[in-house]
């Protein structure tokens, strides 16, 4: 009888230390869930969202976090939609990552409205977020970095007001309603032709070249048979000022017609040396990249970093082109961070 109670006590002693064991591991796992992956013992991973992949910009910006990403250990996410006017992709790529669970997300919204609904999904599920290119309406995100926009927009305005001797007929060709980058470049060098060249006249500014290159050559065409006596033209990114450009080859006018940009690749920085493109205000995409992928990691990691980082903005012309500060600037070594 003795044996039989003694048997039965060891019994259940042992379903009892299962129970605890199968206890305490369920309860682990419930604690492990929304750890980071730098909790849970594994490599943080952060998505890097931007506006499209297609231009050179967005390669820069990629090579940027890929640097960022192998100097602190940490795995990058590299997903956009291919052009910049997919805004729905892009909200799908978000909601897709905050599903996933990533650590972090480094987003360049294609809309400023747009984007903040998926935005402060990931931010209630502690995600956190880093803006950086352009801004959102709402400010609920941990860190903006980027151009200061308007004041690049500016300088784009001091060198068309030096290259016309401060008169003549300008056309603004804006790039995408909703982008608030662009926007800010748009208006920048509007406020500062009024203050650097008050006798020139803006004689359109509410034509919008759209998302890809052929867009801005059609609209570009047809600004240009609207209104021929014009003697400067601002476009606010790398798609409109190229698509710009070939118009005014195509119509005669390259190099007769003040061209201001923004960004630099290859085409119009060939334009440049050829005398057809007489400024190019160029962004660090390659610094947007790295930090915005540092910032997300340190704010993961608890440490301190900046509410808000301006990443610069110079006007490349062809006499300071080829200086090392700008070459390097202009010509990124992609190949050495981007695996093809």
């Amino acid at each position: 009888m003795i044996n039989h109670l003694h048997a039965r006590l060891t019994y259940l002693t042992v379903l009892l230390l299962l129970a605890g064991i199968i206890f305490t591991t369920a309860c682990n796992r419930s604690d492990s869930t929304g750890q980071s992956g730098e909790a849970a013992g594994e490599k943080l991973r952060i998505a890097v969202i931007p506006k499209g992949t297609t231009h050179l910009f967005w390669k820069s910006v990629h090579a940027g976090a890929a640097k960022a990403g192998q100097e602190l250990g940490v795995e990058i996410i590299w997903q956009g939609p291919q052009k910049e006017d997919d805004r729905q992709l892009q909200i799908q790529v978000v909601q897709n990552f905050v599903s996933r669970e990533v650590d972090g997300i480094v987003l360049a919204p294609l809309d400023e409205r747009s984007l903040v609904p998926p935005v402060k999904a990931a931010r209630n599920r502690k995600i956190p977020v880093v803006i950086f290119d352009s801004d959102l309406a709402s400010k609920d995100y941990e860190s903006f970095v980027a151009t200061d926009n308007y004041a690049g927009g500016k300088l784009a305005a001091q060198r068309m007001a030096e290259v016309l001797q401060g008169k003549g007929n300008v056309i603004v060709l804006r790039y995408a309603e909703g982008s608030a980058s662009t926007t800010a470049r748009e208006n920048g060098f509007m406020d500062g032709l009024k203050e650097y060249a008050p006798q020139v006249k803006i004689i359109s500014s509410n034509q919008y070249a759209g998302a890809t290159m052929e867009k801005a050559y059609q609209a570009s065409q047809n600004i240009l048979n609207r209104f021929s006596e014009v003697d400067g033209i601002f476009c606010a990114n790398e798609s409109s000022t190229q698509g710009m450009y070939r118009a005014l080859q195509t119509s005669g006018k390259a190099g007769k017609v003040k061209l201001i940009g923004f960004d630099a690749n290859e085409t119009l920085l060939k334009a440049m040396q050829d005398g057809h493109l007489h400024g190019l205000a160029v962004q660090d995409p390659f610094r947007m990249g790295y930090e915005g992928v540092k910032t997300a990691v340190a704010v993961i990691q608890k440490k301190p970093y900046e509410k808000r980082l301006d990443t610069g903005v110079v006007m490349i012309t062809k006499e300071n082109m080829d200086s090392p500060e700008n070459e390097e600037l202009l010509n990124p070594d992609l190949d050495k961070w981007l695996e093809e």
